[in-house]
């Protein structure tokens, strides 16, 4: 039986490190020991978001807790505008539904990013907007929007600015002071190295002053709950104490990494990896590329589904297939958490070897040399 070899935008591989600390013997999460390790996860969140705002945690998916942010955030008689532009930008507009919130739709063509005119143009013609949401990092594309620019539009707005950074924090650029954002929400099975069953939200004043006012329709999800337990490093329900364990340590990696570096590998990782694809005679998705992960375009004559039953059988490497309108059509290979260069260039040798029994047509061995040039040239 071939080793598994994680590939997939989450879950990532979990370092032994990770899974040691979780390992050990269950204790009781009212107790100072725990309220230590949440004060020490908080401060890493911080640091990996880059942020002075208080970080919240959940016993949840990522799902979760942006579900929470959008129900806090949204007040009586304002409006919603909700960036669309892959299957978790569609979930947003689908999280606004089902509460009842209305919400101003930008389509976006899937693959390409959000363009900041068009947030800023919506804001200037509906006054009545209470909350952006745009996608970070779209997974299910593969796809970067300009946070930074976006974060500065929103800003000179009454509007707050939410953010999924589900497969962004931890592994590409975010800093939510500096860029203005309001509220952060990420996952634990992405670039932060766990399994799933956390969530986390960073939150601003600004909207802290909108929440508190809102008086919020929401029980489990309700953010200024978890804002009470955390001026005491509590948790305001029973925590997933053993992944909090896994977190700290998680996250004292990246903080003696660094956060810089970590961003800089996961982007060399994603540079190799496009060269190599390309030298493979295979297109990019997204004409806006996320670092985080990678998506490309199988070839005329490719069985998705094979190619990828082949690469997790006899090699052990799994990707991840394409979502919705794109199943079928696009593979998609991470970049973020624990995966290093030879992680990566031992996944690129395996596609390369069934695409070519499968019948693509390139020169053998043209994308492993393109991914090492530049893992080279960048040292």
């Amino acid at each position: 039986m071939a080793k598994t070899r994680l590939y997939t935008p989450g879950p990532t591989p979990v370092p032994e490190q990770v899974m040691l600390a979780m390992a050990k013997p269950m204790e009781h999460h009212r107790t100072k020991d725990y309220r230590d390790m949440l004060a020490r996860t908080t401060e890493g969140l911080q640091y990996v978001l880059q942020t002075k705002n208080d970080v919240l945690t959940f016993t949840s998916s990522g799902t979760g807790a942006m579900e929470g942010a959008i129900v806090c955030c949204a007040s009586e008689g304002k409006k919603a505008l909700v960036a669309r532009g892959g299957k978790f930008g569609e979930r947003w507009g689908q999280v606004c539904q089902a509460y009842g919130i209305p919400y101003i739709a930008i389509d976006v063509e899937w693959g390409k990013a959000v363009e900041p005119a068009i947030i800023e143009e919506q804001l200037k013609n509906n006054p009545d907007i209470g909350i952006v949401i745009v996608v970070h990092s779209e997974t299910s594309t593969a796809t970067a929007s300009d946070i930074e620019a976006i974060g500065a539009i929103v800003a000179k707005t009454d509007a707050l600015f939410l953010v999924d950074a589900i497969s962004s924090a931890g592994a590409m650029p975010i800093k939510t002071d500096e860029w203005k954002i309001d509220v952060v929400v990420t996952g634990s099975q992405k670039a932060l190295m766990l399994p799933p069953g956390l969530a986390f939200a960073s939150v601003s004043e600004k909207a802290w002053k909108v929440i508190e006012s809102n008086n919020p329709k929401a029980y489990y999800f309700d953010y200024r709950a978890y804002r009470k337990s955390l001026k005491k490093n509590d948790a305001p329900y029973t925590p997933a104490l053993t992944l909090v364990r896994g977190l700290d340590v998680a996250l004292s990696m990246i903080k003696e990494k660094g956060i810089e570096n970590v961003w800089a590998q996961c982007a060399k990782l994603a540079r190799a990896s496009r060269a190599a694809f390309e030298a493979m005679g295979l297109k990019i998705y997204s004409s806006s590329p996320a670092d985080a992960v990678t998506a490309v375009w199988l070839p005329e004559g490719i069985d998705e589904a094979e190619l990828r039953k082949i690469l997790r059988n006899e090699y052990g490497v799994h990707l991840a297939g394409g979502q919705a309108e794109l199943k079928g059509k696009i593979i998609r290979m991470t970049h973020m958490g624990y995966v290093d260069e030879v992680d990566t260039m031992g996944a690129l040798a395996a596609i390369e070897a069934v695409l070519l029994r499968l019948g693509h047509k390139f020169e053998i061995g043209a994308g492993l040399a393109a991914a090492q040039k530049i893992l080279v040239e960048s040292r």
